[in-house]
């Protein structure tokens, strides 16, 4: 495929381990009402990893591994920066602290509170602390096939696109795009009408257990790539008929209704132009070689 990966810009951008948060009354209210205490989004998820499940957790919407921003909140459009221009398989070092020098990659993207997520070993972690700075390669924002106008690519490096095992399928002027799940686009919930999908997710909505069975979705894992059938994120994330995106899920399952696992979106078209092809290995471990 004709790309303009050689004119796409890489940048660098900077951000830190970032702290869990918690309010005075730091209840979770779950689908029936009631008031949890549970871990949640930031930090270093030391038992938490991209391939694991995104399901079952004791926490709410947990991200994998390292979560990282800039936290001075004067500093906000610059985290929006950060936000919006480091993409999934971006290379990334931690350049403060113990572990200076340790080199991992970005998983995922997690919309309001605008984390950018890094998968680590281990044994890197373990060196790590809050605050310790970690610059990124941001390589992606901009990235077109040329031959496909209508479709749209964001959020994701053009290096790993090239490992994504994607096909032209000439006769029906489709790209076939290997995905671990089908979501339909009636179970996406928070994050609807968002004003863009190049920087954050969205949820998909996990109340009705006998959906989620009955669409193969109980089993998702942290990394799965997906496809959202009837779902545009040209422009922002809406139901369209015959539109369809792909995703990578990017923070666990959560209590609150409205939510579920996130989804990172990246590759969009408003017309029936993605043919999702099911694929178990299809999870950023298998492409990126994180285990």
């Amino acid at each position: 495929m004709k790309t303009n990966k050689d004119y796409t810009v890489k940048q660098s951008v900077q951000g830190e381990i970032s702290h869990p948060k918690a309010g005075r009354l730091p209840y979770r209210l779950d689908r029936e009402g009631k008031g949890r205490n549970l871990p949640g989004t930031g930090g270093i998820t030391y038992n938490v990893r991209v391939g694991d499940s995104a399901m079952g957790w004791a926490g709410d919407h947990i991200e994998p591994a390292v979560s990282m921003k800039i936290t001075d909140k004067s500093k906000n459009n610059e985290n929006y920066g950060l936000g919006l221009l480091a993409c999934i398989g971006n290379e990334a070092q931690v350049v403060s602290g113990e572990a200076e020098g340790a080199k991992g990659v970005v998983t995922g993207l997690h919309g309001g509170i605008n984390h950018v997520l890094v998968d680590f070993s281990p044994a890197d972690m373990e060196k790590m602390k809050i605050g310790d700075s970690i610059l990124v390669k941001a390589w992606g924002q901009g990235f077109e096939l040329e031959e496909y106008p209508e479709l749209r690519v964001f959020n994701l490096d053009p290096d790993l696109f090239d490992k994504l095992d994607i096909e032209e399928d000439k006769e029906e002027n489709k790209l076939k795009v290997p995905v671990a799940a089908i979501v339909p686009g009636h179970l996406m919930g928070s994050g609807i009408g968002s004003s863009t999908a190049a920087m954050g997710d969205y949820d998909i909505t996990t109340g009705d257990k006998e959906e989620l069975a009955r669409h193969n979705l109980t089993d998702l894992r942290l990394g799965d790539f997906v496809y959202l059938a009837d779902c545009d994120n040209t422009y922002g994330r809406e139901y369209i008929s015959g539109a369809g995106s792909i995703g990578v899920i990017s923070h666990s399952d959560c209590i609150i209704m409205g939510h579920g696992p996130g989804v990172t979106t990246i590759m969009t078209s408003k017309k029936d132009t993605i043919k999702p092809e099911l694929v178990e290995e299809a999870n950023l471990v298998n492409y990126l070689d994180l285990r």
